[in-house]
């Protein structure tokens, strides 16, 4: 993921140290219900698009905004699927250690075509739900709950 310039300003003082941020993360359909992916450029791995939200942005602003710079897609969200603050922090190559609260939201796709539209992704697609590629639990985990029936969920405690 592309370093946000605020987070390079404040790595000036706060060196390589903890940093805790706001993540969002959007589980995008389109209208025949497939779901918008992204291969990541840093590990090649299938996930959900996210990023981190810029200040004064609001969260779902920030997962709309992130969708369409990373894959072209114009999006709408539409409801909260999860809150939880991430087990591990993240330590980057660079020594960089980050945790993240992510806000995870369901999307529409409403225009745009799935591209890869930055340098964070080497591949972008829209896939049937029964024919995912191989993924992380992350993204797994919000896609379920994209399609299941269920009330805003937050979490509030680990139960496993």
């Amino acid at each position: 993921m592309a370093t946000p310039d605020f987070i390079r300003e404040l790595r000036k003082t706060a060196g390589h140290q903890l940093l805790f941020l706001p993540g969002v993360s959007a589980v995008v359909l389109d209208d025949r219900g497939r779901v918008l992916l992204g291969r990541r450029a840093d590990n090649g791995a299938w996930s959900v698009i996210g990023g981190i939200v810029e200040p004064g942005e609001q969260p779902a602003d920030g997962a709309v905004r992130e969708v369409e710079e990373e894959t072209g897609v114009v999006c709408v969200a539409e409801r909260v699927l999860l809150v939880e603050t991430l087990r591990k922090p993240v330590v980057y190559g660079n020594g960089d250690i980050c945790q993240f609260m992510d806000v995870t939201f369901a999307c529409r796709a409403v225009g745009g075509e799935a591209r890869v539209n930055d340098d964070e992704s080497i591949d972008v697609g829209w896939f049937e739900r029964d024919a995912l590629p191989e993924m992380k639990r992350f993204s797994l985990k919000r896609i379920e709950k994209a399609f299941a029936d269920e009330p805003t969920w937050f979490r509030t405690t680990d139960h496993g």
